[in-house]
């Protein structure tokens, strides 16, 4: 699972109206037949317009000003296992939705009207996205660009031989480009990958616009505070702050395996992942120690989203600085394309 939590922001300042980010969820729908649309659907509501969202998200921002965030953007991004758990991809990420923002209306360590910040106190709306592009940053991509490199040098000729500005062979440069396109490591229904296609295989994932606001457009939830949970005194009272990131991040996985029974294993979890950044010796060696079955899905989820396993022991783990370092770069790349996400 790989969730993020960011302020909305249009050309480096923070958006002003909802209205670009909720048009930009809706480009699924542009190809689709109206009965088919994919609506917003909120806590307790289904088939909400994008005109509604826009309206409510944009006159929830009492007292904000402009250098504030107005909204911030919540992505849900299940790995592969976990959308293949699913029975019904549609009908139980709505459902993890919907608890998930329970715990996320907990991680504040706020009060309203003296007590605890509720589901019922968050105004957002959420759509689930089918559909998913290859990126730049995507190892497909990376590892076709010599490829693409040498196919758009030699396109380059072909057009140059064209308009006569040199003289080759056009029927052996498209030979050249042929074999290119088969030889690219990373194919999908037969096409080189390129950036822009669509990924196959489900890739259902979840957008949330939550307000910066409460329900009653009078108290700040900002999930975007520095602070952690804390209080601090405030005109002689102590007044508690804070969104604990960690606290929503732990408690999302333990949701999904809740609703789910999902067996979730050691990579895939948002501990270990903390552990790894600070310090890799003790993340493989722990690794190293699981159960054989474990084990090996730990290190086939692994390979599979492209960390680099290069010479690590499953007995001692002794890794070479450059080793770390690559495998470093390796699980940033997975976590950013939600192969092995947290």
């Amino acid at each position: 699972m790989y969730i993020t939590i960011s302020p909305h922001k249009t050309g480096g300042n923070y958006a002003q109206s909802a209205g670009d980010f909720v048009a930009y969820l809706e480009k699924e729908n542009e190809e689709k037949a109206i009965g088919d649309y994919e609506h917003f659907f909120n806590q307790y509501g289904e088939e909400i317009t994008a005109a509604e969202v826009i309206k409510e998200i944009d006159g929830n921002t009492a007292k904000l000003k402009k250098t504030e965030p107005k909204f911030y953007s919540i992505t849900i991004n299940p790995s592969r296992r976990e959308l293949q758990h699913l029975q019904d991809s549609k009908k139980d990420l709505k459902a993890y939705t919907r608890e998930l923002m329970k715990e996320y209306a907990k991680a504040f360590n706020r009060e309203i009207e003296r007590r605890a910040v509720t589901v019922e106190d968050i105004k957002y709306y959420a759509k689930i996205e089918q559909v998913r592009t290859y990126k730049g940053t995507d190892k497909q991509i990376q590892e076709n660009q010599p490829y693409a490199t040498k196919i758009l040098q030699l396109k380059n000729t072909q057009r140059e031989i064209r308009q006569g500005v040199s003289i080759g062979d056009i029927k052996k440069i498209e030979s050249k480009i042929a074999r290119l396109e088969k030889e690219a490591p990373h194919q999908q229904n037969g096409k080189r990958i390129v950036q822009g296609m669509q990924k196959d295989g489900n890739q259902s994932h979840i957008h949330i616009i939550v307000s910066r606001k409460d329900i009653t457009n009078r108290h700040s939830l900002s999930p975007g505070s520095k602070h952690k949970a804390s209080e601090l005194s405030m005109h002689g009272k102590m007044v508690k702050r804070g969104f604990n990131r960690d606290e929503f991040f732990k408690s999302s996985e333990k949701t999904f395996d809740s609703l789910f029974q999902y067996k979730r294993n050691y990579v895939e979890t948002y501990p270990p992942r903390k552990l790894f950044l600070k310090n890799p010796k003790v993340y493989f060696s722990i690794l190293s120690g699981l159960p054989v079955n474990e084990k090996a899905i730990a290190y086939k989820m692994l390979a599979a989203s492209g960390v680099p396993l290069m010479n690590i022991p499953t007995h001692k783990v002794q890794l070479a600085l450059k080793a770390i370092k690559a495998i470093k770069r390796g699980v940033g790349k997975a976590i950013q394309s939600s192969s092995i996400g947290i």
